[in-house]
């Protein structure tokens, strides 16, 4: 089963709100979904975004590949150098 962390929309019509998730890839964008791994919301002034940093890194060290979207909200937050820092340690014992 390969796995994507992706966004799930939420919200009203022209209010949107999204989630970001652990998804099955084949599942529909606002279907099915693992686990919940943070919000995203861009109508905030600035827009927030939070991020389950613990949960995150366990997806990513299991395969999961995150879309573009999600990529750049995880480097805007860290969490991405921090998982490169953990496999680089991995790899260097």
């Amino acid at each position: 089963m390969a796995v994507k962390l992706r966004l799930k929309r939420m919200g009203t019509k022209k209010k949107p709100f999204y989630r970001i998730v652990a998804a099955d890839a084949r599942s529909p964008r606002d279907g099915k979904f693992i686990e919940l791994v943070g919000t995203y919301d861009p109508l905030a002034k600035p827009a927030t975004v939070s991020v389950n940093e613990e949960v995150a890194l366990k997806w990513l060290s299991t395969g999961a590949e995150p879309t573009d979207t999600v990529r750049g909200l995880l480097r805007q937050q860290g969490v991405l150098e921090k998982f490169h820092n953990m496999r680089q340690t991995k790899k260097g014992e």
